[in-house]
């Protein structure tokens, strides 16, 4: 056999005269098994510098050595493209977040993966990746949300100001701002703050706002105040108190000569503004005018 039948043949540029003589030399079995195995990419490794040089010499190249280069090398290529592209699509589908919103004056309902249950105040949004929720149960929460967590491995609640960490039970996260409180109804939880944690029983909270954080304990049986149509606020500012006005009647509120730095404690309704109003100015001793979706607070005194 000529020594560059073997080239030749690979690329297809044999004639018909040279391709009869290649046929019955008798390495053409084997050149054509080792092409046909390369093809289906069950090839092992090879040398190609050492694989051209056994061609030239006229020499046997061992079983295993490729010899369609050009052919391997681009089925490599697509092969590698292939692992790529579906390495990059599975990340890819494994890190999208499933995101669900409570709009102005609305709540929202969510039932997780697992059958846990959330429901989110207004103004409020929660986001977890339900690909991966089996092997981790983690949530992401803007504002106010109640949970009712089912039986399993650790359920995490991520939040700007810390995270709430539980296996079972029913509690309340409030993140807006500074103001970062978590009540638990059920069960235990652990809160983990700036570098502190502790654990709360059933029947107690844990609030900050303005840098200083104290503990409060709530009835026996209750739930937060905001699924009962009522916000209830316990030594918090004005400025706060005015923005949940906001979004729970979907409003917007303006002041004059009105400190909203002081503090309030107390309850509005959620369904009735203008009792919502009055709950707020009267133990303030403040006034208010509405005009459609605007309300103007102001201090009496002021002109």
């Amino acid at each position: 056999m000529k020594e560059n039948y073997l080239a030749k043949w690979l690329n297809g540029d044999l004639s018909d005269e040279e391709l009869k003589v290649f046929r019955e030399s008798p390495e053409y079995k084997t050149y054509r098994k080792i092409a046909e195995v390369s093809t289906r990419l069950q090839g092992p490794e090879f040398d190609v510098e050492q694989a051209l040089e056994q061609a030239k010499e006229g020499r046997r190249p061992s079983v295993g050595k490729v010899v369609a280069l050009k052919a391997y090398r681009q089925l490599w290529k697509v092969a590698a493209a292939v692992v790529v592209l579906l390495g990059i699509g599975y990340f890819y589908v494994n890190s999208l977040e499933t995101s669900i919103q409570a709009g102005l004056a609305q709540r929202s309902e969510v039932v997780l993966p697992d059958a846990s249950e959330v429901i989110l105040n207004a103004g409020s949004e929660v986001s977890y990746r339900d690909k991966s929720w089996e092997n981790r149960r983690l949530v992401s929460l803007k504002g106010e949300a109640f949970f009712k967590v089912a039986k399993g491995q650790t359920f995490t609640v991520e939040t700007d100001a810390g995270k709430v960490t539980v296996l079972g039970t029913q509690f309340n996260v409030l993140q807006r701002g500074d103001i970062f409180s978590v009540t638990c109804f059920e069960g235990r939880v652990r809160v983990d703050h700036q570098g502190t944690s502790l654990e709360l029983a059933a029947g107690q909270g844990y609030q900050v706002a303005g840098g200083s954080f104290k503990t409060f304990e709530v009835a026996a049986g209750a739930r937060p105040s905001w699924m009962e149509d009522e916000s209830s606020f316990r030594s918090l500012p004005l400025s706060f108190i005015l923005e949940e006005l906001e979004r729970q009647h979907s409003i917007r509120v303006e002041t004059r000569g009105v400190d909203t730095g002081v503090l309030f404690t107390g309850t509005f309704s959620n369904t009735n503004l203008d009792l919502a109003l009055k709950s707020i100015s009267a133990p303030l001793q403040l006034g208010y005018t509405r005009e459609g979706d605007k309300v103007l607070l102001y201090a009496q005194d002021t002109p």
